[in-house]
């Protein structure tokens, strides 16, 4: 396939994955967010691989944006990030539990958890999930091929699934819903409409 053909192809599956997206789902999410934000609620976010890339650009985006130009205050913690948390924990329990462990650390109650995985099957995903629903928090999951044990067993309050099989297409997609969630948010509340420097 030549080059221009691969990327035609590529943008076509972007598009289609795109309008897979229900509106409902990301509508409900973006309302537990901004509701989190305006209660100034925790908010945990994690992935793995190319997923923990888009959690912490999350936290960043989510964290920055939010309380730029806003009465609104995001607390989001991103449980990828600490390199040194995740390999004791991964040394002394084991990696399925690096992010069940860390969020044990907190108290239960409100809170919003959000994972993200494209598979939706990894196995500390799925703890992560389960151990925020014991302690007490809303869950939201970004997802993509079919769900996953994550959509199948309803391991979230609020699923966004993306249908695709192609792990870029839904690391794409899962990166605009981001960027579009912190920009609508900040848009809806912003001291001044007219800047948005996102």
């Amino acid at each position: 396939m030549k080059v221009l053909q691969q990327f035609e192809d590529y943008k076509r599956q972007i598009m289609e994955a795109l309008d897979s997206i229900k509106d409902e789902q990301y509508e409900s999410a973006l309302a537990l967010l901004e509701m989190s934000y305006r209660d100034k609620v925790q908010v945990f976010v994690f992935g793995n691989g190319g997923s923990a890339a888009i959690a912490e650009h999350f936290s960043c985006d989510h964290n920055k944006a939010i309380n730029q130009d806003t009465p609104l205050q995001s607390n989001i913690m991103c449980l990828s990030s600490n390199l040194s948390l995740i390999s004791a924990i991964a040394n002394d329990y084991d990696y399925s539990e690096v992010f069940s462990q860390q969020l044990s650390y907190h108290k239960n109650g409100t809170g919003v958890v959000i994972a993200i995985s494209s598979s939706g099957n990894s196995s500390n995903i799925i703890k992560g999930l389960i151990k925020a629903r014991n302690k007490g928090y809303t869950t939201i999951a970004l997802v993509g091929f079919n769900g996953g044990a994550v959509m199948s067993e309803k391991l979230a309050d609020v699923v966004i699934h993306v249908n695709s099989n192609n792990y870029g297409v839904v690391e794409d997609c899962h990166q605009m819903i981001m960027h579009s969630m912190a920009q609508s948010i900040r848009l809806n509340n912003s001291i001044n409409p007219a800047i948005l420097k996102l």
